[in-house]
């Protein structure tokens, strides 16, 4: 996302696959074109998209509170429990302290805590 909270750039990792259907489904439109436009074509709000989200949590069957904001802390969480460094998940959420993000570890593998000191 260009310029989002704080003004800040923000970066993501996306499947290949993904990256493969995004690209069929960008095939032949105007570089200057949104990849997801509002029903009227123009810039899609982020209350349309969150709209749009809960619609489809709510069709999905889905119980549990979902937002955005769930899925960036569940990137974030899944991110670090598969062993990438809290660095690099800092950078791709955009947190200028390290301390923002390392609340992101207290919910990562139980098994983690578990480990004892060697010493």
């Amino acid at each position: 996302m260009r310029q989002g909270k704080g003004r800040k750039d923000r970066l993501t990792v996306l499947s290949p696959s993904l990256v493969d259907d995004l690209r069929g489904f960008i095939a032949g439109r105007p570089a200057q074109a949104y990849l997801f436009e509002s029903n009227r074509g123009g810039k899609l709000t982020a209350a349309t998209a969150q709209k749009v989200f809960y619609q489809c949590a709510t069709r999905a069957g889905i119980q549990k509170d979902a937002s955005f904001h769930s899925l960036r802390h569940s990137f974030a969480t899944h991110l670090l429990e598969n062993g990438v460094d809290v660095r690099y998940v800092q950078e791709l959420l955009g947190h200028a302290n390290i301390r923002t993000t390392q609340i992101y570890t207290h919910v990562t593998n139980p098994k983690l805590r578990n480990i004892k000191s060697p010493l």
